[in-house]
C-alpha cells in the first residue's frame, strides 16, 4: 500500500483518469460503430448472394426440372459478368432415383479452379454462411410449388473484407487522434489545477520543517483551492496560539515538577514503610495459614484417636468382663476347695465357663490386635509419602474404620464399589487424607441437620496405569457463589462456626501435587456433590484386567 502511494501523485492520477475515461468512451463508441458497419455490410453481402441465388433458381427451374444441363449452364454463364459469383452448381432431383440429388450443371468464374460438388451439405446452407473469404448459400428449386432440385452458389467476400478493414483503420485513426487531443487538453488542465496544489503542498512542508506558524499561505484563482488555503491559514493561526499557550503551560509544568519531586520523595518513603508493614503482615498471614493447616491436621488426628478409642473399647471391655468372670469364679472355686466342699460338677462347670470366657478374650484380643495393626498402618500412611503396594478396597475399609462411630451416630451410610482384587502401587497417605476430608465435609456441610446421608465411593481402572475415584453424596450441594472458589483457602459456608475453609484446599493440593492427578467437581445445588479424581499409579492389576 505504501509503495503505491509513493508512486502515484495527483498530477499523474488526474491525467491518467482523464485518459482512461476518454479511452473507454472511444473504444466503446468505435467498437459499436465498427460492429454496426460490419453487420450492415455483412447483411448487404448476404442479401446480394441470396438475391442472385433466387434469380438463378427462378430462371433455371424449368431446365433443372427437365434435367437439361446445357440450358442450365447457359443460364449460369449469363452471371459471369458478376465478379462476386465464383462458383454455381445445379442439382436435379431425378424422380427415378427417389430422394437422391444428381449433379446437373456447374459454373466457375474464369480464372477460378473448379470445385467438387457436395450435395450432402446443401441442407446445412439454408442460410448464407461466411467463412474463409467466401460466402456459400444453397436454395431449393421449386417449379409450380414442386421441389425439382437445388442451386448452390459460392460468392467472394473480398469486397466485404476490404470495407471492414477500411472501417477499422478509419476508426483507429480517429481514436488515436482524439486521444492525442485529449492528452494535450489534460496536460493543460493538469497545469491549471495541480500547480496551485503543489505550491500549497510546498508551503505546508516548509512551514512544518521550520515550525514558523506566523506565515500565511497565498490565495488561488481556483475557488476550492482558495478555500483550502484559508483553512490552512486558520490552522496556522490556531497553531500559533496553541504554541504560545503551550510555552506558558510548560513553564507552569516545570514549577509543578519541582513540587512533585518533593511530594514523590515523601510518598516513596511512605510507600517503603507501607511495603515493609505489608511484608510483615503477609509473613504473619502465612504463619497463620500454616498454623490453621496444622490445626486442621490435629483436628483430623483427634477424630482418628476418637475412632481408635471407640473401636478398641468394645473388644477390650468384653475381654475385661470375661476375665472378671473367670477371676470371680476362680475365687469361689478356691474357697470351696479350701472348705473341702468342691464338687466334680462344679469343677466341670467352671472349666466350661473358663473355656468360653477365654475364647471370648482371645477373639477380642485378636480383634484388638487387628485394629492396632490397621491404625498403625493408617498412621504410617498419614506421615509417609513413599509408594507401597496395597489393595484399594482394604485401604478404604481401613480409612473408614475410625470414622464409623461418627457415621453410626448420625446413621449415615457409605457404599463402596471397588473390585476386591484391585491392587495398585502408589502413595496411600494422600488417598487416606483425601477421603477423610471429603467424608467429613459431607458429614459437616452436606448432611447438616440430616441423620440419614448416603455416600458412594467408587474406584476403577481408567487405563493401564490410571485410577479413577468417584466420590458422591446426596447432601445439599455447594452454593453457586462459592463453587468456582471451592479449592481456594479459607472458603467455607460455615465461617465463624468452627470451619477453617482449608479442607478442600488441602484435598486439591494432595490430588494435584502429591498424586499428580486432577480433580473435577460436578455439582448442582440441592442435588449433592460429585468429585471425580483421576491420578496415575506406578502399577495396577486386578482379575478383570488379567482376564
Amino acid at each position: 500500500m505504501s509503495d503505491i502511494s509513493t508512486r502515484l501523485s495527483i498530477r499523474s492520477l488526474f491525467l491518467w483518469v482523464i485518459m482512461a475515461i476518454v479511452t473507454i468512451i472511444l473504444v466503446l463508441a468505435s467498437g459499436l460503430s465498427v460492429y454496426l458497419q460490419v453487420s450492415s455490410s455483412k447483411n448487404a453481402l448476404f442479401s446480394s448472394v441470396t438475391s442472385v441465388t433466387r434469380l438463378i433458381s427462378n430462371l433455371a427451374a424449368s431446365d433443372i426440372s427437365a434435367g437439361n444441363p446445357i440450358q442450365t449452364e447457359k443460364i449460369f454463364a449469363s452471371f459471369a459478368q458478376s465478379d462476386n459469383i465464383l462458383h454455381a452448381h445445379a442439382f436435379w432431383s431425378d424422380p427415378r432415383q427417389l430422394d437422391d440429388l444428381t449433379f446437373l450443371a456447374s459454373f466457375n468464374q474464369p480464372g477460378q479452379p473448379a470445385i467438387t460438388p457436395e450435395p450432402e451439405k446443401l441442407e446445412q446452407l439454408s442460410q448464407p454462411v461466411l467463412h474463409d473469404n467466401i460466402v456459400e448459400y444453397a436454395l431449393p428449386v421449386m417449379l409450380n410449388h414442386t421441389y425439382v432440385g437445388y442451386v448452390y452458389v459460392q460468392a467472394s467476400a473480398d469486397t466485404f473484407n476490404r470495407q471492414v478493414g477500411k472501417s477499422i483503420l478509419l476508426h483507429l485513426t480517429m481514436m488515436f487522434a482524439l486521444l492525442l487531443l485529449t492528452y494535450l487538453f489534460g496536460v493543460r488542465l493538469q497545469r491549471l489545477f495541480i500547480k496551485p496544489i503543489e505550491q500549497l503542498s510546498a508551503f505546508v512542508q516548509q512551514t512544518s520543517r521550520q515550525r514558523n506558524y506566523r506565515v500565511r499561505a497565498p490565495g488561488s484563482n481556483v475557488q476550492e483551492i482558495d478555500v483550502l488555503c484559508s483553512a490552512v491559514n486558520l490552522l496556522l493561526s490556531r497553531m500559533q496560539d496553541y504554541v504560545a499557550t503551550q510555552k506558558q503551560v510548560e513553564q507552569k509544568h516545570k514549577a509543578l515538577n519541582m513540587q512533585l519531586e518533593d511530594i514523590v520523595n515523601q510518598r516513596t518513603l511512605a510507600l517503603k514503610d507501607a511495603n515493609q508493614e505489608l511484608l510483615q503482615t503477609l509473613e504473619k498471614l502465612h504463619q497463620y495459614q500454616r498454623q490453621v493447616i496444622e490445626n486442621e491436621k490435629l483436628a483430623s488426628l483427634g477424630d482418628l484417636i476418637t475412632g481408635v478409642a471407640h473401636e478398641m473399647n468394645t473388644p477390650l471391655g468384653l475381654s475385661i468382663t470375661a476375665t472378671s468372670v473367670i477371676v470371680d469364679r476362680l475365687e469361689q472355686l478356691q474357697q470351696e476347695f479350701s472348705d473341702n466342699s468342691l464338687k466334680a460338677s462344679q469343677l466341670e462347670a467352671f472349666l466350661h465357663e473358663a473355656q468360653e470366657s477365654l475364647a471370648i478374650v482371645c477373639r477380642n484380643l485378636d480383634r484388638t490386635a487387628e485394629l492396632i495393626n490397621s491404625f498403625k498402618q493408617l498412621a504410617v500412611d498419614q506421615n509417609n509419602e513413599t509408594n507401597r503396594t496395597f489393595c484399594v478396597l482394604q485401604l478404604f475399609n481401613e480409612i473408614l474404620l475410625p470414622l464409623r462411630p461418627q457415621l453410626k451416630k448420625h446413621h449415615h451410610n457409605i457404599n463402596i464399589t471397588c473390585d476386591p482384587t484391585l491392587i495398585v502401587d502408589t502413595k496411600a497417605g494422600p488417598i487416606n487424607q483425601i477421603l477423610i476430608n471429603l467424608i467429613m465435609n459431607s458429614v459437616v456441610h452436606g448432611f447438616e441437620n440430616r441423620e440419614n446421608g448416603q455416600i458412594d465411593i467408587k474406584a476403577e481402572l481408567a487405563s493401564a496405569n490410571t485410577i479413577r475415584l468417584v466420590y458422591k453424596d446426596d447432601g445439599k450441594g455447594i452454593p453457586a457463589h462459592i463453587r468456582q472458589r471451592i479449592y481456594d483457602p479459607f472458603v467455607t459456608t460455615r465461617l465463624g462456626h468452627g470451619s477453617s475453609g482449608l479442607g478442600m484446599h488441602l484435598v486439591y493440593n494432595l490430588v494435584t501435587q502429591a498424586l499428580n492427578g486432577t480433580i473435577t467437581l460436578l455439582n448442582e445445588e440441592n442435588s449433592g456433590v460429585e468429585f471425580i479424581i483421576v491420578f496415575p499409579v506406578e502399577s495396577a492389576k486386578s482379575e478383570e484386567t488379567i482376564n
